[in-house]
């Protein structure tokens, strides 16, 4: 069976405590009960979360939908973000399945980036590393004002800014990476690309900085 394998990035920066931090748990759970309820998801799609601060921590293993338990994010320290793309191409090296001359590996990953921060480590590292891995997306979501969108820039194939790191933009962020998800693993299942098919329009609270039409 091949797999849509897909990583959740996760800032917990001391930035994200109180609301924005309450509002990533409800919107992982939220997530996960989506695409429980899609037959294509169920089939096909496989949840990875790494999650950030003062370093990076692979929380939650390669897994189906049904296995699959979000981990409760508690934030602390700083914006480790070199270190949590540098740890994402690690993961995708080890757990992604590549096609070989007698079998098709998993699709194409798509990974989701979500950061309220600026990177305060050797984002270079991480860039360079997330280069060796071929993805079908790569999506940096700046979740408010203080986002470098040029760092985004410099590894993400499509950019998202919500309207700040509260409750209400972080949870429609997570219920349209849900419907990304969503609208992948159909277009997958259906033969219509590798998994790196057009995502759909984000709602009112997100704006599009640049989101590819490959």
């Amino acid at each position: 069976m091949r797999r849509l394998p897909v990583y959740l990035v996760l800032d917990k920066s001391y930035s994200m405590a109180g609301e924005p931090i309450n509002a990533v748990n409800q919107g992982l759970q939220a997530l996960v009960d989506m695409l429980r309820q899609d037959p294509f998801a169920l089939e096909t799609v496989y949840l990875s979360v790494i999650e950030f601060s003062s370093e990076a921590r692979h929380t939650v293993p390669l897994c189906d939908l049904m296995t699959f338990q979000p981990p409760t994010l508690k934030p602390d320290g700083m914006t480790a973000l070199g270190a949590a793309l540098k740890l994402t191409a690690e993961r995708i090296h080890e757990e992604v399945q590549s096609s070989s001359s007698s079998s098709k590996g998993d699709w194409r990953p798509l990974v989701f980036v979500f950061t309220d921060g600026v990177a305060n480590d050797d984002l270079d590292t991480g860039i360079q590393a997330m280069k060796s891995v071929s993805v079908a997306k790569l999506v940096g979501c700046a979740a408010g004002a203080d986002v470098d969108t040029g760092d985004l820039q410099r590894f993400a194939t499509d950019i998202v800014r919500l309207n700040g790191n509260d409750a209400e933009s972080i949870r429609a962020f997570f219920a349209w990476v849900s419907a990304s998800v969503s609208m992948t693993s159909q277009s997958v299942e259906s033969g219509g690309s590798d998994g790196s098919a057009e995502l759909p329009p984000p709602p009112n609270e997100i704006r599009v900085i640049n989101l590819s039409k490959n």
